[in-house]
């Protein structure tokens, strides 16, 4: 069977609750950091390194996850790889040295990375056509999950301990079965077969203009500069946000909890706009204003006192997080017929760099303080000029 032609919004939704659960699981370790910090008297470089193991294996493995997905249904693949999350969370509840805390982050970036090539193209799949909603839709599941770990941290794991982190197995079995129904949807509906074409070559796109194999490869590794922009910077607002707060504002570690929850909330926000305005307007429109935009904000932010950080940093997730779902999507156009391969390739190094961010700067802020961490992280928005290279693939108008 081909594609729906409209979208399925209940096949839809259930993605992006599968989203919000599995990110939930995900962001929940950096949002005990502070708690792993003094319970186990870890340096930063080591915070940085449990984010390093956990966003590294998602990355490794999600481009070949995606290739193997795009050339095999494997509808129920989500379904193993959420277990491989549990395993993780249960793991983490009991690790008792820096060996067992990497080794729980790596299962649950195993599990994450299972999921997320599969799962977009599930979201591509029941978009009707409307790829950049859809992909926005998705994607805000697991921004909103994002959110609720530290949530889960201020209010189960802090007054219970770190044996409370099975509680949240529950989250996992949830995913698990919404998981399983979905696979059901999914493995009775097939994408359309990969187009015929010159080696070398990449099928073109009906409704955009002909781009050269040449062009297509620089613009891949331009949309993978900004990738490195993004997430290098927001490395340094979601493991280390609450210890800025701390250090610089002496707030307590359950309202520096809250303040990254806001934060994570307005990363949300952000992301459900960039998709429906890519869709109306264009991606490359969206990538130019949600990268290079948020520069003077990022440059203000170290300057600022309590009050304006937060204003600041609230209106850094709304602009910085409305990128990836039109980079993703405008990739996904460059190269139609790889939707696993790019969905893997970009959520996979979108975690990779939030990683190696994680522990470069958790370095760096060990030999220079946190604050003159974001003082340095200020200007990687000004890699969002590569944005002038892309070339201009049209609007996508709702089907």
């Amino acid at each position: 069977m081909t594609n729906p032609q409209r979208t399925v919004v209940p096949v839809l939704a259930a993605i992006s609750f599968s989203h919000l659960l599995n990110d939930t699981i995900q962001s929940l370790l950096p949002s005990i950091y502070p708690i792993l910090k003094s319970s186990y008297h870890l340096s930063f470089a080591q915070v940085g390194l449990l984010t390093l193991t956990l966003m590294v294996t998602a990355s490794v493995l999600q481009p070949l996850v995606g290739l193997y997905t795009d050339r095999r249904a494997t509808p129920y693949s989500l379904v193993f790889g959420m277990t491989f999350s549990l395993f993780g969370l249960l793991l983490l509840s009991v690790a008792g040295r820096l060996g067992t805390l990497l080794l729980a982050a790596g299962l649950v970036g195993v599990g994450s990375a299972v999921f997320h090539p599969e799962s977009s193209r599930v979201a591509r799949m029941a978009s009707g056509g409307r790829h950049g909603l859809a992909q926005s839709v998705f994607q805000v599941g697991g921004n909103v999950g994002s959110a609720m770990g530290p949530l889960l941290a201020a209010f189960l794991v802090l007054p219970r301990g770190q044996g409370s982190i099975a509680w949240a197995s529950g989250v996992a079995l949830l995913a698990i079965a919404v998981l399983w129904r979905v696979g059901g949807w999914s493995s009775r509906w097939r994408p359309a077969p990969l187009q015929a074409t010159a080696a070398g070559q990449t099928p073109r796109h009906q409704s955009h203009v002909h781009v050269s194999p040449e062009r297509i490869r620089w613009s891949i590794a331009v949309l993978i500069a900004l990738i490195f922009s993004k997430y290098f910077y927001l490395a340094s607002l979601t493991s280390y946000y609450t210890f800025y707060l701390i250090n610089k504002f002496n707030v307590s570690v359950q309202a520096a909890q809250i303040d990254l929850f806001i934060f994570l909330g307005a990363v949300a926000a952000g992301t459900i706009l960039g998709g429906p305005i890519g869709d109306r307007f264009g991606r490359k429109l969206v990538i130019w204003v949600s990268i290079l935009g948020v520069f003077p904000f990022t440059f203000a932010l170290p300057f600022a006192d309590l009050f304006w950080t937060r204003i600041l940093t609230v209106v850094i997730g709304l602009i910085l997080a409305s990128a990836f779902s039109a980079i993703v999507v405008y990739a996904q156009e460059l190269m139609p017929g790889r939707v696993g391969l790019i969905s893997g390739l970009f959520f996979g190094f979108a975690f990779g760099m939030g990683g190696l961010g994680a522990a470069v700067l958790g370095r760096l802020a060990d030999a220079t303080g946190i604050v003159f961490v974001y003082k340095i992280c200020a200007y990687l928005p000004l890699i969002g000029l590569l944005t002038g290279f892309l070339p201009d693939l049209g609007k996508r108008e709702p089907a």
